[in-house]
């Protein structure tokens, strides 16, 4: 005998929490947008650009001992401000703020969508789990992707400040951060895969 089913209700906390998280994707993406534009104008600006960089382990002097005194440690990271960045250097950070604005609004588009549906009583079908494995490849991608083109701009700005003399070529990529991300995609992908397959065997009993 076939028996009909229900869709889970989302209570009213439930609606009020989605669509805060809903407010707060579209003000992270307006604000990923703008912190961009605003970078991308600063570069293209032909003033003194600031860089963040990476070193290996690179001795410097800082006045933290005794009355200031100059002390060696070991410098790890830094925010160089160069006159004259390379052409490849100022394209290097323009294609990151793009390719960082193109992660963070499609993975907020995404999960805006997903939102939206749960919002509808719908929370697994084939439609959320393409937008679940869709924004979690984004930001696999733009995790990965992001830091190189930040590397490059750092290794020419090495190159203006040295004239080529200081070597410091690094390619960093947080693989602790990407295993996570990877993980957390894949999982919340084939979470949301069973329960489309769930469902749709439970409707197919009425």
């Amino acid at each position: 005998m076939r028996t009909a089913s229900t869709r889970p209700v989302v209570s009213k906390g439930d609606r009020w929490a989605l669509m805060a998280l809903m407010i707060a994707g579209l003000a992270l993406a307006v604000g990923s947008v703008i912190a961009a534009v605003v970078r991308i104008v600063e570069v293209l600006s032909g003033r003194a650009i600031e860089v963040f960089a990476e070193f290996a382990g690179t001795p410097a002097l800082a006045p933290i001992g005794v009355d200031g005194a100059d002390v060696p440690v070991g410098l790890d990271t830094a925010v160089l401000t160069v006159d004259n960045l390379p052409a490849a250097s100022v394209g290097a950070i323009v294609i990151q703020q793009v390719l960082m604005v193109l992660t963070v609004v499609t993975v907020v588009v995404c999960l805006l969508l997903l939102a939206r549906g749960v919002l509808r009583e719908r929370v697994f079908s084939r439609v959320n789990t393409r937008l679940v494995t869709v924004a979690g490849i984004t930001a696999l991608l733009g995790a990965a992707v992001y830091p190189f083109f930040g590397n490059m701009a750092a290794n020419g700005a090495f190159a203006a400040l040295s004239e080529r003399t200081f070597d410091n070529v690094l390619m960093t990529v947080d693989l602790s951060t990407l295993l996570m991300l990877a993980f957390v995609a894949g999982l919340a992908s084939t979470v949301f895969a069973v329960g489309d397959r769930l469902q749709r065997e439970t409707e197919g009993l009425v």
